[in-house]
């Protein structure tokens, strides 16, 4: 069970954001409360992998934290002989997702690794989940991730990837990210709340346009793109190699 976030309710300095023991045991009502459309997102990872996991083949959830993302590709992979890999290189999430995987009666094996996404070889690949975990990674280190896992993927394979957004329009950006802090509010976050954990995730948490997004996936041999889903300034996106 995920406790109530209140980990910014505080006063006192603000650290960077990690996710570490205090984050795990909050982290499902963070990002609910955090990030809108985030259920429906979670729900259409599975259904597009109903349609593109391939029998004998491996299904990745890069950075998985409490395994929300492997949970809806569990439930609808039909294929035989797919599997699971579910990464994170976080010891809290990989120990609680462990507990999530364990009492869910699916029968898709699901292998948890505790481990850096840039030092895993994607192998035999036919859909790979990217849920909100591109965003943390250095900028110059996501082409070569997006690279590797284009050239671990099966033809036909499918990206599935959900990130914060920035706007190249100035007054847009500011709008989108005004009335992301207000759904915020309206989830239950006080003014300070929100303020400290932005200034957490400053830095840490580095959004890119959605023209970014598209030229490094196509850069990196993907050969179709789509914008599947946007509130505000989140999106979900798609790319079959």
């Amino acid at each position: 069970m995920s406790g109530k976030d209140t980990i910014y309710s505080n006063e006192g300095p603000v650290a960077p954001f990690v996710f570490d023991d205090k984050v795990a045991g909050v982290f499902t009502d963070m990002i609910n409360r955090s990030v809108p459309g985030y259920a429906t997102i979670v729900a259409m990872i599975g259904a597009l992998a109903e349609r593109y996991a391939q029998a004998d083949s491996v299904c990745y959830d890069l950075g998985c934290s409490l395994g929300a993302a492997t949970l809806s590709l569990r439930h609808h992979i039909k294929v035989p002989g797919c599997s699971i890999i579910a990464i994170d290189n976080s010891a809290a999430m990989i120990e609680r997702c462990e507990k999530v995987i364990a009492a869910d009666s699916s029968v898709v094996p699901v292998h948890l690794r505790c481990a850096d996404i840039l030092d895993v070889d994607i192998h035999n690949a036919s859909v790979v989940v990217l849920n909100f975990t591109l965003q943390f990674i250095p900028l110059a280190q996501r082409d070569v991730l997006l690279q590797r896992i284009a050239a671990g993927l099966r033809p036909g394979g499918m990206l599935i990837l959900a990130e914060k957004i920035h706007f190249e329009d100035a007054a847009l950006n500011a709008l989108f990210i005004d009335l992301h802090h207000r759904f915020k509010e309206q989830n239950g976050y006080s003014q300070t709340e929100i303020s400290r954990k932005r200034a957490a995730i400053d830095n840490v948490l580095v959004p890119e346009t959605l023209r970014a997004h598209e030229q490094r996936i196509r850069t990196a041999g993907f050969s179709s793109f789509a914008v599947w889903f946007q509130c505000l300034n989140f999106a979900a996106m798609v790319a079959v190699k």
